[in-house]
């Protein structure tokens, strides 16, 4: 079975999905990965997302992530994750870390950023377990992960959402920070970098060009656009 993976899309960074997508897909057997983009205005016209729009959200994926058990259709593995991600190994890789037995496995990051503002002007809100949910593998077949159906993506809270109120704390899997390591917070250097989370912006804004992984981040773009030259000359 595929893994399936659901990347969180907003128009003010579709080239953060491009270069996402092409960091999963290049480490990567293609024919075991799906990697699909979370396109809120789909979703609200295949009648999947209906809350009002929320115009003080950070981005367009806010609260259309829990919806990932759903469109996988509750079977086998599924993940999200934030756009702003570039990954640097196999992120099926990720399955060996995980526990069958929980629920979810994240990042159990202790951020507490300071309020203020990141990326393009969002606006930053501190919460408990802030980022957890930017990186989240569910296991679909958990009872738990089958009860958050659209109905309670479309009516809860954002804060039940992100939280992970509808979950017990011991169904919490726990993964290497690794697999979601916050560039501006942690050092930069680490062992077991998996995947660099630009959660504060990366190098496709201009005041970030020079932030800590930006180069990789680069590279990665240029790869991808010689990919999309070489299959376009074909």
């Amino acid at each position: 079975m595929k893994l399936q993976v659901f990347v969180g899309w907003d128009p003010r960074e579709d080239i953060a999905w491009e270069v996402c997508r092409h960091s999963i897909l290049s480490r990567t057997n293609s024919r075991q990965v799906q990697v699909t983009p979370l396109v809120q205005s789909d979703l609200r016209a295949k009648g999947l997302y209906t809350r009002p729009v929320d115009t003080l959200a950070a981005t367009e994926f806010s609260l259309t992530r829990f919806l990932t058990p759903h469109l996988a259709g509750h079977q086998g593995y599924a993940v999200f994750v934030d756009c702003d991600f570039l990954f640097l190994t196999d992120i099926r890789d990720v399955l060996k870390d995980i526990d069958p037995s929980q629920a979810i496995s994240v990042v159990q990051h202790d951020y507490r950023p300071q309020p203020g503002m990141k990326m393009d002007g969002a606006i930053q809100h501190p919460y408990p377990r802030k980022n957890w949910s930017s990186f989240i593998v569910f296991n679909c077949a958990h009872p738990a992960v089958q009860a958050l159906t659209p109905d309670v993506v479309n009516q809860a809270t954002p804060a039940f959402l992100h939280r992970f109120e509808w979950l017990k704390d011991q169904d919490i899997g726990s993964l290497d920070k690794g697999w979601n390591y916050l560039e501006g917070w942690y050092q930069a250097e680490y062992d077991n970098l998996k995947a660099i989370h630009f959660t504060l912006g990366g190098p496709w804004f201009e005041n970030k060009k020079n932030c800590d992984f930006s180069k990789l981040w680069i590279e990665e773009e240029f790869k991808l656009n010689n990919f999309i030259n070489l299959k376009a000359a074909a």
